[in-house]
């Protein structure tokens, strides 16, 4: 109740705040506050200082977002909370509009700060801090420190004062140098100065004695000091994606070393000792080859560095000298010798196709993920190649595949040009830019175009020849840029749409200018005749000239407001405006929504739903939309792995239309997604792209009797804005958004690891809980569920999340011959060894990206996500949570 008085809630709230004091009074007993899931976090936290400022002082852990327009005042605040030992002020929770990470406004920290004496921990990652505040410093107790994503261009002279540093990241900054005291460190284990600008080390940096690991990957090294041979501690050194020319042979003497990174780098010469290390890596260097010639011709690829970049990194380096990149999903770069006047760092990340910037038009169709390349908006000197993978599209003579990129305000297709491989048969899109920013392939309708002068010009279709657009002269003022596309229509396709063997039409035809002006003078358009129809037998009467306006919501008959003449074989008209237009010859009278039927149904797709169970373990069930032609294809690719009942009944769907997947009748996802929205998975619709996802079902009825009969029902999402408005109708209610439903059959639930010892002979699970309360835990049970995906991959696993190679032969023969003891021994001995460490969780996601296994990483990001939405609960319960109603009432600071 007093924590309903203090946030300003009515009556009607207390009797819920009544139920939530004791939890609230547990949560401050616990000395956490966590406020930064909020976008008014400080404003709640200055409210809590006023009314309970007595147990706020006692808060030992603190969260806050950097985004947050009170965080000036509520800075000013902190120095009186002396019993603070972990301090989040992190960036980052809001995104833009393309989903990236937005920086905080941090730009300091006030002296005061330097007063807590107990702050063990401090996160200022996601800001905009371009000098370290100098009361950090002045922290005694600082063991752990986070800086990343930042703009830092230097670290103070006097870094090395922090003398209890064990963990510190300065990941995506711009250092450029490290200053000498960094060797004071002496506690130090674990630094991470990736993808900064760093040209050289100091030699002090062989100091660190107690550093185990070393990331300096992404940076712009050409050589690094001998002195790293004296880190007698180091597991793991990252020295991917630098211009390396040379590494010491000593570091092959590092006696704990376990994985040493030199991938993309611009070594021709490796020592002996370093590449028979087995846990060395030397992908994307040119060794072997010569020092390119001077006068060699710099238009040429041959002697240009090589990057192949793999699965998990982001980023590669650029330089005058130019090279080839391919990264991990097939896409590859051509910078030529000259492009980069500078050293430049480019990072890219694949993202999924929202519909709501990811803008289609009329019978466009998407081939390929978004790709986008930053920085955006450098200019480069010379034109970049870009060659991108892309689904083949199912007709190549009446389209074209371009290469669609967003300035930020529009989408605009660039001259493109393609090809298919002859060994793999993959198709792969070729464009040239000058700027970075968003790509993706699509198909369109052929386009063709011109530009048309004063005096006049003829343009004609390439797909249809017959069809031709006339311009006299004096149509234009100034020269207008015109496009002309033309999509066929069969005398089929007629026929089963509109069920009516008569009615046939002309190729639609597309018209388009740059210009908002009608010409000045009538443009003169040639249209074939519809299919069977001629100048001898043509009777005009049934003959209609249909104009539609650019969205095909509305056809309207022009046949009177136009002269039509007649050949044997076309029809000619004159028009002033540009827009669709389409010839039918028909006995029905109101043909305009004959029309629009037609053309709504010649853009959309004819769809099966598939929901198969895997037959090794049924709890895992694959749910795909899949368009009519390619649903045999499909199931024969899968009957050997997967069984389930028969694809459901064909439904239609636009491209880009958002669907959900339903479990029902005692079945439920397993774990909440981040593709969840109120228990569905949302999926979105493209014909040429994969609708597919692989998730893990539960059910919360005792199965050890007796199976679940459930099933999965698909139900429409939010309709496409371009969709008709008749169709859009009939699409509203409940029943009328049902599309399919399918069974799902949980067999009788066998005993699963951990629950029986019998099976394993007694192995025994520790205790554990890997990563905190606020972002959630990995718990024992997670970490048994996890094991059950890793099979034969868990050397590597194990081997990328730094276990050495003497360990994971002894965990394979101590259990061999019983894969499941070798995943579990190996799992847990990790987890045991790191259950202190604050990134064990993200560490554990990377190792497993690093192993191409992205299901599981994708599995334990999931954990976490839930383990955040379940904090977020928690904090509504405990009456942080101020309804709308309440934001006049708020304390004035």
């Amino acid at each position: 109740q007093k924590m309903a008085e203090l946030l300003g809630l009515g009556d009607e709230c207390r009797e819920g705040a009544l139920g939530a004091s004791a939890l609230a009074g547990s949560c401050l007993a616990d000395n956490r506050l966590n406020l930064d899931v909020y976008p008014d976090g400080c404003r709640r936290f200055l409210q809590l200082f006023k009314g309970r400022r007595g147990e706020v002082v006692q808060v030992e852990f603190l969260r806050l977002s950097s985004n947050d327009r009170l965080l000036g005042t509520t800075l000013g605040i902190l120095p009186h909370l002396k019993h603070l030992k972990s301090l989040v002020l992190k960036g980052g929770h809001a995104r833009d509009e393309f989903g990236s990470c937005q920086h905080g406004s941090l730009t300091n920290l006030p002296t005061s700060i330097g007063d807590l004496r107990c702050l063990t921990h401090l996160d200022l990652s996601f800001n905009n801090l371009s000098t370290l505040p100098i009361c950090i410093l002045h922290l005694p107790s600082l063991r752990v420190l986070l800086v990343s994503h930042n703009s830092l261009v230097a670290l103070p002279e006097d870094f090395g004062s922090l003398s209890k540093l064990t963990f510190f990241s300065a990941m995506k900054n711009q250092l450029k140098d490290l200053p000498q005291s960094i060797g004071e460190l002496a506690v130090l284990q674990d630094l991470y100065l990736s993808e900064n600008a760093l040209e050289f080390l100091p030699e002090e940096v062989g100091n660190l004695h107690n550093c185990t690991e070393l990331d300096l990957s992404g940076n712009r090294l050409s050589s690094i000091p001998d002195s790293l041979a004296n880190l007698k501690s180091l597991r793991r050194l990252h020295l991917h994606s630098n211009l390396l020319v040379t590494v010491p042979a000593s570091l092959a003497s590092l006696p704990n070393l376990s994985r040493l990174d030199l991938q993309n780098n611009c070594l021709r010469a490796v020592p002996p000792e370093i590449q028979t290390l087995p846990f060395v890596h030397l992908r994307g260097n040119p060794l072997g080859e010569t020092e390119p010639s001077p006068q060699a011709d710099e238009s040429s690829a041959r002697g240009l560095r090589r990057l192949f970049l793999a699965s998990g990194e982001d980023s590669f380096s650029v330089t005058s000298e130019g090279c080839k990149v391919v990264l991990a999903c097939g896409i590859h770069f051509y910078f030529p010798p000259g492009a980069a006047s500078d050293p430049l760092r480019i990072y890219f990340r694949t993202l999924a196709p929202d519909p709501q910037w990811v803008k289609l038009r009329h019978h466009d169709v998407l081939l390929s993920g978004v790709l986008e390349l930053q920085p955006h908006g450098v200019k480069f000197q010379q034109e970049v190649q870009i060659r991108m993978p892309y689904a083949s599209p199912q007709t190549l003579h009446q389209r074209e595949v371009v290469v669609r990129t967003f300035s930020g305000q529009s989408w605009s297709d660039l001259r493109t040009r393609v090809e298919q491989k002859r060994k793999s048969k993959k198709h792969v899109a070729h464009c040239s830019v000058l700027h970075f920013s968003w790509f993706l392939v699509v198909s369109r309708l052929v386009q063709n175009e011109c530009k048309v002068p004063t005096e006049g010009t003829l343009l004609f279709s390439s797909v249809d020849p017959n069809i031709k657009v006339t311009f006299p002269p004096g149509v234009t003022e100034e020269t207008r840029s015109v496009k002309l596309q033309v999509l066929p229509v069969s005398a089929e396709e007629m026929e089963e749409i509109t069920d009516n063997a008569g009615c046939r039409a002309s190729p639609l035809l597309c018209l388009s200018q740059d210009s908002l002006m009608d010409f000045l003078r009538p443009v003169r358009i040639q249209l074939p005749l519809p299919p069977g129809v001629t100048g001898l037998n043509l009777d005009r009467s049934r003959l209609h000239l249909l104009h539609g306006d650019l969205e095909g919501q509305t056809w309207d008959d022009i046949t009177s407001q136009v002269v039509l003449e007649f050949t044997h074989l076309y029809a000619v008209f004159e028009v002033t405006h540009f827009s669709w237009y389409w010839l039918w010859y028909t006995t029905k009278t109101y043909i305009g929504g004959i029309a629009k039927k037609v053309y709504k149904r010649l853009r959309m797709y004819q769809v099966n739903f598939i929901a198969l169970q895997r037959k090794k373990d049924p709890e895992q069930v694959l749910l795909q939309c899949v368009p009519k032609h390619k649903v045999d294809p499909v199931l024969k690719k899968l009957q050997d792995r997967y069984q389930g009942p028969e694809p459901s009944d064909m439904v239609e769907m636009f491209e880009g239309e958002q669907f959900f997947a339903a479990f029902e009748r005692g079945i439920s996802i397993d774990m909440d997604r981040p593709d969840c929205v109120d228990g569905r998975l949302s999926f979105i619709f493209y014909s040429h792209l994969k609708n597919m996802k692989e998730i893990y079902v539960t059910s919360p009825v005792d199965r050890k009797g007796q199976a679940v009969k459930g099933q999965v029902s698909f139900y429409r999402g939010a309709i496409p804005e371009s969709i008709p408005e008749d169709a859009s109708r009939r699409r509203k209610g409940p029943d009328s958004l049902w599309l399919a439903t399918l069974p799902i059959k949980l067999p009788r639930l066998k005993p699963r690891w951990g629950e029986n010892p019998g099976p394993l002979n007694g192995f025994s699970f520790p205790p554990l809980n890997l990563g905190n309360a606020e972002t959630g835990y990995l718990t024992q049970a997670n970490l048994l569920s996890i094991a059950r995906r890793v099979g034969a991959d868990w050397q590597t696993i194990g081997l990328n999340l730094g276990l050495t190679y003497q360990q994971i032969e002894r965990i394979g023969y101590n259990n061999r011959e019983d894969l499941d003891k070798q995943i579990l021994d190996m799992l847990f001995s990790w987890a045991q060894q790191n259950s202190e460490d604050p990134d064990c969780v993200s560490k554990l996601i990377k190792a497993m990206k690093e192993s191409g296994r992205q299901d599981i990483a994708d599995e334990v990001e999931t954990i976490i996500e839930l383990g955040r939405q379940k904090y977020r609960e928690s904090i509504r319960r405990v009456g942080l949570e101020q309804e709308s109603s309440t934001e006049d009432s708020a304390i004035a600071m």
